[in-house]
């Protein structure tokens, strides 16, 4: 009796892996017409290729380097829920560029409320020291006020996220997809 409950378990496992691989095919599909439509003002010689998408895999930097590996990323860790260093990051790495003191200032007070505040809505992981040296740096902002919990933020990303991101179907399915239309010509 036991075997007739476990053979159409089986069966229907077989079933259910085929029609994952299948969706997760789609979805790798969808995912590219999205991304190349998201950018669909580059010129050919920017569009999403297989060489650019293996490289994302050298290195977190090389992945944030690029405009499609970036916002590959982004839907990624928004589709688990964890957007928020990478928002955080970039955020940062705009407010780098900003030239006037006053913009500065009123920018790097939104960014403590919105990021580094305990309770924030989107709060990052930092230890208590640094969220308390930059309440202090915020007072007077300066470009580098908060560089210390980016840094954080890019080893938490690296260490965890990235690593999550490469083993991800997005990822991979994107890969297989891209692999495909390559031999395709």
């Amino acid at each position: 009796m036991p075997s007739l409950i476990v053979e159409p378990l089986n069966t229907h496992h077989f079933i259910m892996d085929r029609d994952d691989k299948k969706r997760n095919k789609n979805i790798g599909k969808n995912f590219m017409c999205r991304l190349q439509c998201m950018f669909s003002h580059s010129s050919s010689s920017e569009r999403l290729s297989l060489e650019d998408t293996q490289q994302w895999s050298q290195s977190l930097e090389r992945l944030l380097e690029s405009k499609y590996g970036l916002a590959t990323f982004r839907n990624f860790l928004k589709s688990e829920y964890s957007d928020e260093n990478i928002e955080f990051w970039l955020t940062c790495e705009d407010y780098k560029k900003i030239k006037s003191s006053f913009r500065m200032s009123s920018r790097a007070k939104k960014i403590y409320e919105q990021f580094i505040k305990a309770e924030s809505p989107k709060e990052i992981n930092i230890d208590y020291h640094t969220r308390e040296q930059i309440k202090r740096n915020v007072k007077t902002p300066t470009m580098h006020c908060f560089d210390d919990a980016q840094k954080i933020v890019y080893g938490l990303m690296e260490r965890d996220s990235y690593p999550r991101f490469l083993r991800s179907d997005i990822y991979r399915t994107l890969l297989e997809n891209l692999a495909a239309d390559a031999t395709k010509g």
